[in-house]
């Protein structure tokens, strides 16, 4: 336990050594500093991803003082009003619900009609850094390309797009363990303002309708069932969220993954059809979301250790997807591994519903610069945002 420290650089810049240690350690372990069980082995994350005992909330079965827990500060009601209604922090029955509708809206159709525009928006940004001789990855290519994305299947009007990496990126500060106050602050005035702006959108699509997934969110119903306004609009706050977080850490952190194994970048260059492949292993090797939270809603058992109802465990993805277990040679880079069951877009009810877009968009912006820019080059050592949640690069120079 020793070696797990979250908040530690050493840690952030490198977690997997001691996930390796707690996964031969044992199969759970009761971490004081933030008050959970966490679990390493790929076999638990994925059994209790599953396991109906635990929610991503709670309040749909207890109160606060039922369940044992404080409830958040009234300050911070911006923020949990926008995220508590969302699919991923919600329980059956609202989330089955509100699923079944939003996935109306959102069918493997209208994610092959967004392919065009996904490669075109690659190559055009592929094509500002060529003209540039390099730049910053992160913000020349990771971020604005699923931004820009989502951003075109709600319809946010082009000049407001600029508006809504900041936001998320406010809002996911809270999803880090024991944020701070600071942290707080941003992600509640962040929530404020985007919830504020989705209104007036979806407000703006009532009156007219258009061919985007905002009109078709509001038209989706079962009989009488239908999204309610703030259902609504934490649903597109979370396509924003959810839908290019995992990708822009993805992208920056598998290219300087990449440049870091020179060989299976050669490999991958001589052999574009390795890219499917080659994505998954990159979101395996070097896991964009870290850890995953569930509370446990009925007192349950783990290799003997009981957890009882009450508590919150903590699913380290980075460390299941470097399972001995289950993967071969864990700790190496394999572009071409195809036994690749990475639990990188989780499990059960919240498995991530834009998963296909996510490869998508990937496999655009890595054939792209791949085609486009056989020379393509690290300029300097990258930035690392701070935080073992969400895990990922601030900055990535590089040279065409």
């Amino acid at each position: 336990m020793a070696a797990f420290d979250p908040w530690s650089p050493e840690f952030q810049a490198d977690p997997y050594p001691a996930y390796a240690e707690l996964r031969a350690a044992g199969r759970v372990h009761y971490f004081e500093a933030s008050n959970q069980y966490l679990i390493p082995h790929h076999a638990d994350v994925s059994a209790l991803l599953r396991d109906r005992r635990l929610g991503r909330a709670y309040r749909h079965r207890f109160s606060d003082a039922e369940f044992g827990r404080t409830p958040p500060p009234p300050e911070q009601e911006p923020f949990h009003t926008l995220n508590d209604h969302g699919l991923l922090d919600l329980e059956p029955p609202a989330h089955t619900r509100i699923r079944h509708l939003v996935s109306k809206a959102f069918t493997p159709r209208t994610v092959e009609r967004l392919r065009p525009y996904v490669e075109e928006l690659a190559e055009e940004l592929v094509g500002a850094l060529l003209a540039e001789g390099g730049g910053d990855l992160v913000a020349g290519l990771a971020e604005p390309l699923p931004v820009g994305v989502i951003a075109e299947m709600l319809g946010i009007p082009d000049a407001d797009r600029p508006l809504l990496r900041p936001w998320s990126a406010a809002i996911v500060g809270m999803y880090e363990l024991n944020p701070t106050e600071a942290a707080a602050e941003r992600a509640v005035r962040a929530s404020v303002e985007f919830s504020g702006y989705l209104a007036a959108l979806i407000a703006e699509r009532r009156n007219r309708p258009g061919d985007d997934l905002v009109s078709a969110l509001i038209a989706a119903h079962d009989e009488e069932d239908r999204l309610t306004e703030q259902e609504m609009i934490s649903t597109c706050a979370l396509l924003l969220n959810a839908g290019h977080e995992a990708t822009v850490h993805t992208t920056s952190g598998g290219w300087w993954t990449l440049f870091r194994h020179p060989e299976q970048l050669a490999a991958l260059r001589s052999d574009p059809s390795m890219l499917s492949t080659a994505v998954d292993e990159l979101m395996r090797y070097d896991t964009p979301l870290q850890l995953f939270e569930r509370w446990v809603l009925e007192d349950i058992e783990v290799a003997g250790v009981r957890i009882p109802r009450g508590s919150e465990v903590a699913c380290l993805f980075g460390s299941a997807n470097r399972d001995e277990a289950v993967f071969a040679a864990p700790d190496r880079l394999d572009l071409a591994r195809t036994d690749n069951p990475h639990i990188s877009f989780g499990a059960g009810i919240h498995y991530c519903l834009g998963a296909p877009l996510a490869r998508m968009e990937l496999v655009a912006s890595f054939g792209a610069l791949l085609r486009r820019a056989p020379g393509l080059r690290l300029a300097a050592e990258p930035r690392r945002k701070p935080g073992s949640v969400i895990r990922g690069l601030s900055e990535l120079l590089v040279k065409v």
